[in-house]
């Protein structure tokens, strides 16, 4: 069982519980909140409250977290690629195509029904029964670093350093156009997209607040090969930000209007890099997710098109 306290600070005030609890823990999923505050385990100054309750300056929440329940799915002996494991965490090298968690009509064949075949079911479970050890995620068509918590106060940690913006990830893409500038950072809020609810968007009014630094590694006249280190870490944010001054992603399919001359499976985007201080450990480590076969074959396609 985890215990979470904490005040409510001015600028929480009159938000719902629910919500609150939402922006104050952002990898929990709201239904798993709005669960537990129905089962009593949300408490505001020692009384039980309901999800639409609004919280007041200085209220004391106490969110109960109970213990791990053994997810009904799968575990499933997929094989990974694992870049690190210890007792409390597990690095592994996402491939393309593979869905983080499951969710309504998929069932199997994700990240955590492979993870749970390797960890035996030791995961954490603060992130509800569907994403037993998920503590962050990145897209389907993504590949790279994933941190997976085998303990709720491994994930509890990280979770902290999530919402701190204290992890370092660095990401590689391939992006339309040659880019003006060596380097440069997008600042500009993300939220949902006014007329698509499946989308991203720049979204000054609802949005949160978001930052991506980019530099150029490599330039390919109507391509350039970049990397993008996130500040903060929204919903699509590389695929929006680099969008959002005239340069997609290749390969993306949702925020680019473009067709890749390429045969690729969505965007070309990789999170290479991680950094964190360990939740066992309180030394800072962080690893690095080699770029894969469709990445760097796409790299040589590029640089020999440039010779000709």
């Amino acid at each position: 069982m985890n215990e979470i306290v904490f005040d409510i600070l001015p600028e929480m005030e009159e938000e719902r519980i629910d919500k609150c609890i939402s922006n104050y823990m952002e990898d929990l999923s709201r239904s798993y909140i709005q669960k537990m505050i129905k089962d009593g385990n949300v408490t505001v100054n020692d009384a039980v409250v309901k999800a639409s309750y609004k919280v007041q300056v200085d209220d004391r929440v106490r969110f109960v977290i109970p213990d791990s329940v053994e997810p009904d799915i799968p575990a499933q002996d997929i094989p990974l690629d694992i870049l690190y494991e210890d007792r409390d965490i597990l690095i592994v090298n996402k491939p393309k195509n593979m869905v983080m968690h499951p969710a309504p009509g998929h069932y199997e064949g994700t990240l955590v029904n492979a993870v749970l075949y390797h960890c035996k079911g030791e995961l954490s479970g603060m992130n509800g029964v569907l994403r037993p050890g998920i503590v962050h995620r990145i897209d389907k068509d993504t590949t790279g670093s994933v941190i997976v918590c085998k303990n709720d106060e491994a994930h509890n940690a990280i979770a902290k350093l999530l919402k701190a913006h204290d992890i370092t990830r660095k990401y590689r893409a391939i992006v339309y156009g040659n880019i003006k500038d060596d380097q440069g950072t997008v600042d500009a809020p993300i939220g949902r997209h006014p007329n698509d609810r499946k989308k991203m968007a720049i979204n000054e009014k609802n949005g949160k607040r978001a930052v991506t630094h980019y530099r150029v590694i490599e330039r390919f006249g109507q391509y350039t090969y970049i990397e993008c280190q996130l500040e903060t870490g929204r919903t699509h944010q590389i695929r929006v930000h680099m969008a959002s001054i005239g340069h997609p992603l290749l390969g993306d399919t949702v925020y680019s209007g473009r067709k890749s001359p390429f045969h690729l499976e969505g965007q070309v985007l990789h999170a290479m890099t991680i950094g964190f201080v360990h939740p066992g450990s309180g030394t800072y480590v962080e690893f690095e997710a080699p770029l894969p076969d469709y990445f760097e074959k796409l790299l040589n396609t590029l640089r020999s098109l440039r010779t000709c």
